[in-house]
């Protein structure tokens, strides 16, 4: 048994912007169940403050001359225990995690995550006297990249892990930022937090951390060359004997078809005709036309770039004059959100755009979509498409990192020997997209072939047990070198 410091700037259900959340909500849990001690370390936003219900104070303390207090409660839902980072100069104020309610950075955020940090080296040295002291300290990206650097200082310390969700974000500041918190001048190199003359939180990790590891086999590769790098590829090719891919779970409870209390008529594999009921459903919600027959396309996302808006939008004039409806849900850069509302409101038969997040209507999507549209220009590991396949909703996805690993193209081999599950563009262009998709449309006039795909994508092993147990085991190699 390892004892474990998780340590996550979001955790669902308490506090989500992206899959970071999702992770840290579902693997301490698996941990746990796998008879590790875990601890999560999460800051207390005012969205998680109201969400808890028991907690007790633990530790107080202060950085920069700001108070602040350990809370502990639990995970809902689980039993795991999280300690929450209770700094009101910090945390307690409107808007996101890590933005405004205008959608603009924080000007603080590297007073605030250093900060966090801080309190998690002291945690994890047994500074603020919690009566438990950790085997492991695991990061999760560039919030908590000052952790492995500051421990990395001290002889007597816990093993490091830092896991990149997304490479793309690294937590860039000026020089004089460095000054301002007050960072040991020894960490200030080129090959420490110094990145061409800007304060790098994401390269404590990378650098100083005793293993990386990212959320997909492929990813870990794609990110040691310079198209997915951003600039700390070389880095990363250095450390790459460190460095290894762990593909992401799902929380298999939350995202079940045959249990979803969010959908109209649940299904699984063996009722898979019941599938379509939620597809009217949500076409009588959305102000659809009602039938069964025409194939939905779902895509729940961030409207940026990364997510493949681009060709999309290039493409979208020829695909709504297909026989197909496209529902999109999500919330991202103004220029999309126009873009897509203009064209569902010149369209209101083919595409509805909701702009917003709503996690019940996310699963009423996956259950009615009968394809997901996912041509990420990168994707480290992506959840949806994994959501997707529970759901019997086929991927239509580009061959990059986490879709490369869990999405076999529908093929005349694979068709045959059943492995096929989606759909993979074969580059990643406008073209391409639409010739993916006329080939899935051509496979759904083929029911007895659609249902088989369904069922191999159903019949997928995605559980966090599978992860945790890559996890343990890495622990296990770090200690066992320590």
């Amino acid at each position: 048994m390892s004892k474990i410091l998780y340590i996550s700037s979001e955790a669902f259900p308490l506090i989500k912007t992206g899959g970071l959340a999702d992770v840290a909500g579902s693997l301490p849990v698996a941990l746990l169940k796998n008879s590790q001690d875990i601890r999560l370390l999460l800051p207390a936003y005012p969205e998680v403050l109201k969400q808890i219900s028991k907690s007790k104070k633990r530790a107080v303390t202060s950085y920069y001359n700001l108070p602040l207090e350990i809370i502990e409660t639990r995970l809902p839902g689980s039993n795991v225990i999280v300690w929450l980072v209770d700094c009101p100069a910090a945390f307690n104020r409107p808007g996101g995690p890590y933005s405004d309610p205008q959608g603009e950075p924080w000007q603080d955020n590297a007073l605030r995550f250093a900060i966090f940090c801080h309190a998690a080296v002291d945690i994890a040295l047994g500074k603020l006297q919690l009566d438990w002291l950790p085997d492991i300290v695991h990061c999760n990206d560039w919030q908590t990249g000052l952790v492995p650097a500051l421990l990395n200082l001290q002889s007597n310390r816990p093993a490091t892990v830092f896991t990149i969700h997304n490479l793309a974000y690294q937590g860039l500041f000026d020089q004089q930022t460095f000054v301002d918190l007050e960072l040991p001048d020894e960490l200030w190199h080129m090959d420490g937090l110094e990145f061409y003359g800007q304060l790098s939180f994401i390269k404590g990790g990378l650098a100083y951390a005793d293993e990386i590891t990212t959320v997909s086999p492929t990813y870990a590769h794609e990110i040691l060359e310079p198209e997915y790098g951003y600039g700390l590829n070389d880095l990363l090719k250095n450390r790459s004997q460190h460095l290894s891919g762990i593909l992401n779970g799902i929380d298999e409870k939350h995202w079940n078809p045959g249990t979803d209390q969010h959908l109209i008529q649940k299904y699984n594999r063996r009722s898979l005709d019941n599938k379509s009921i939620n597809k009217t459903a949500l076409q009588q919600e959305l102000s659809l036309p009602r039938d069964s027959s025409i194939p939905m396309v779902g895509m729940i996302s961030r409207l940026v770039e990364q997510k493949g808006l681009e060709i999309i939008l290039q493409s979208m004039e020829t695909l709504l004059g297909l026989p197909v409806q496209l529902v999109i849900l999500g919330t991202g850069e103004q220029h999309y959100e126009t873009q897509l509302s203009k064209l569902a409101q010149l369209h209101p038969d083919r595409l509805k755009v909701v702009i917003g997040y709503d996690e019940s209507l996310s699963h009423r999507i996956e259950a009615a979509s009968d394809m997901y549209l996912m041509p990420s220009t990168f994707e480290p590991c992506g959840l949806n498409q994994l959501y997707s396949l529970r759901y019997g909703t086929l991927p239509i996805v580009t061959n990059v990192g986490g879709l490369a690993d869990t999405v076999t193209d529908a093929n005349e081999i694979s068709i045959k020997n059943e492995s096929a599950n989606g759909f993979i563009l074969k580059e990643n262009s406008a073209e391409a997209l639409l010739t993916t998709i006329k080939r899935a449309l051509a496979l759904y006039q083929t029911p007895e072939v659609w249902r088989q795909l369904q069922i191999t994508a159903m019949s997928g092993d995605f559980s966090w047990q599978t992860s945790a147990e890559h996890y343990i085991a890495l622990y296990q190699r770090i200690l066992k070198q320590a």
